[in-house]
């Protein structure tokens, strides 16, 4: 508890000293601009590394070996997507949100309108698998096993993640998410090496004995190769679409995410948002490394048994490895220290992407729906932080709501859905501006409805919602749709949708076009892009 209650007061400490610093709306919205490509490489790491990172992915190769290992693969690749196509480019068009991007070729109003009501459902489904994560995080520390006692460590999580939004802005949220990398990669690292160290750094002892202790008892060596949770023979041929539906998510979700674009917008130049990009690939990049040896550790030191008596879901076995790697190393006051520190680091790492989240999707409603959509660009810089704050707390309390509600789940299984919906929704329409000249406001609109609305529909009629154990409602029956992730078919759906929104239409305007080009290639005029 004492080193839990000195990192929240360290954080709230950031938040009020941001608070005193965030004096307009670009201090509020990206920082004033004034963080260095290196900082905004770490926020990024902060930022990526959610509780489905060191959670969930920990949790879901301690339960389902090989194929748990591909979450950590998908999340990392999906980097190279966003470095290669949208960093450098949404750097040098848009000013505050991705509708900066999307809006200045098209009319305005209903692109606007879109974009941030993709902006907030993303948010939402990726809020709410922080929130499952935070439950199970701060059950296992407090010793509280009720769902009731969960929910209300839920509700306290997310009245913390709206003091940091409304207080510290992005000046804030970023310096909690840079602290927060730092402190994630050292527990990470450090309890890596003392698992390793207890293998004599042996990967194939460590890969047999959590085989043997986690496996199927009739074939332990299955735990090892593809086809434990995805593509098994109950499953059949829905299994292995599942897998591939799942890995398109992974791969294109991370370049439509809201809470990753707006980063790109608080450097202060185009090499800055490469230069951090590539910083929090190197980062990002050896945490996941990190992860195996984290999740096959807990399989092996901790056992698939005692993983699901703490959460069904898997979600607090790294925090688990910690306290065993630390009890067998140290004792138990050792293991009740490193637990503590792990859970601790964990908490950050909640509260840190919450943070990233909320000021994403509250921006999206003050900037892009209030002062541009109702308001018809009229609003002050003053009107739209009030308007920003008021909706984190909306959104701060939806997100407690559904996560309360989503108890049960895992929590890297909760954030592919959210990977989906953007790749369904945000990417078609961002990739369509940016490189397709003919591209129009119908066609954006279309793109971005289009995907969000098919993948929400499939998520509904998938056994996420109902029909299973591990289901939203289990005593509901109604998953028409047999694929846990609608990836494979919402996000060529939303790619169909842009291109048949933009043929349909007569719009056209090419100098918008060959402008927005030159300004995405050179950041000449970026600053004033907002307001046509």
């Amino acid at each position: 508890m004492i080193l839990f209650l000195t990192f929240v007061a360290a954080t709230l400490g950031i938040t009020f000293w941001a608070s005193r610093q965030t004096k307009t709306a670009a201090d509020y919205y990206a920082g004033g601009r004034s963080f260095s490509g290196v900082q905004n490489g770490l926020a990024i790491g902060g930022d990526y590394m959610s509780a489905a990172s060191f959670l969930g992915i920990a949790g879901i190769i301690a339960l389902s070996g090989y194929d748990g290992f591909l979450y950590s693969i998908g999340f990392l690749v999906a980097w190279l997507v966003a470095l290669l196509l949208v960093a450098e480019l949404m750097r040098n068009s848009g000013k505050f949100t991705m509708a900066d991007v999307l809006a200045f070729r098209m009319s305005p109003r209903p692109v606007r309108t879109a974009a941030g009501v993709s902006t907030i459902v993303v948010s939402i489904f990726y809020l709410l698998a922080q929130m499952v994560g935070a439950g199970a995080l701060v059950g296992l520390l407090l010793g509280i096993t009720s769902d009731a006692g969960k929910a209300w460590t839920i509700v306290g999580v997310g009245a913390l993640m709206i003091v940091y939004v409304v207080f510290g802005g992005m000046k804030g949220t970023t310096w909690v998410q840079i602290v927060k990398a730092v402190l994630l990669m050292g527990g990470a690292a450090l309890v890596t090496l003392l698992v390793l160290g207890k293998f004599g750094f042996n990967l194939s002892a460590l890969l047999g004995q959590a085989a043997t202790v986690s496996g199927p008892k009739a074939n332990p060596g299955s735990f090892l190769i593809p086809g434990l949770k995805y593509g098994t023979e109950a499953q059949g041929l829905a299994g292995k679409i599942d897998l591939i539906s799942l890995g398109l998510a992974l791969v294109l979700g991370t370049a439509g995410l809201p809470h990753i674009l707006i980063r790109f917008y608080t450097v202060p130049t185009a090499k800055d948002a490469r230069k951090s990009v590539l910083w929090g690939i190197g980062i990002i990049g050896v945490f996941y490394l990190l992860t195996l040896v984290l999740g096959f550790g807990a399989a092996a030191l901790v056992g698939k048994t005692a993983i699901v008596a703490g959460d069904k879901a898997g979600n607090t076995a790294a925090p688990m490895l910690a306290q065993q790697i630390g009890a067998d190393i140290f004792g138990p006051v050792g293991g009740t220290i490193l637990l503590a520190l792990i859970g601790a680091v964990a908490f950050a790492t909640i509260l840190a992407v919450v943070a990233g989240l909320t000021l994403a999707s509250s921006s999206s409603f003050s900037h892009d729906l209030y002062a541009h959509v109702f308001k018809r660009g009229q609003a002050s810089e003053r009107q739209e932080v009030v308007v920003a704050r008021v909706s984190a707390l909306v959104i701060g309390a939806v997100a407690i709501g559904l996560g309360i509600l989503a108890q049960g789940q895992n929590v890297a299984f909760l954030v592919a859905l959210a990977f989906a919906v953007a790749a369904s929704g945000n990417l078609p329409a961002i990739l369509y501006s940016l490189f397709w000249k003919r591209f129009n406001t119908a066609g954006a609109v279309s793109a971005i409805y289009g995907g969000l609305v098919s993948a929400l529909l499939l998520v509904i009629f998938s056994p996420v919602v109902s029909g299973g154990e591990t289901a939203l409602f289990k005593t509901a029956d109604f998953d028409l749709f047999p694929l846990s992730n609608p990836g494979i078919v919402s996000i060529p759906l939303g790619f169909l949708c842009g291109w048949l929104g933009t043929i349909l239409s007569k719009e056209y305007n090419a100098s918008k076009y060959a402008e927005i080009e030159v300004r995405s290639l050179t950041g000449v005029g970026a600053e004033k892009a907002t307001e046509h």
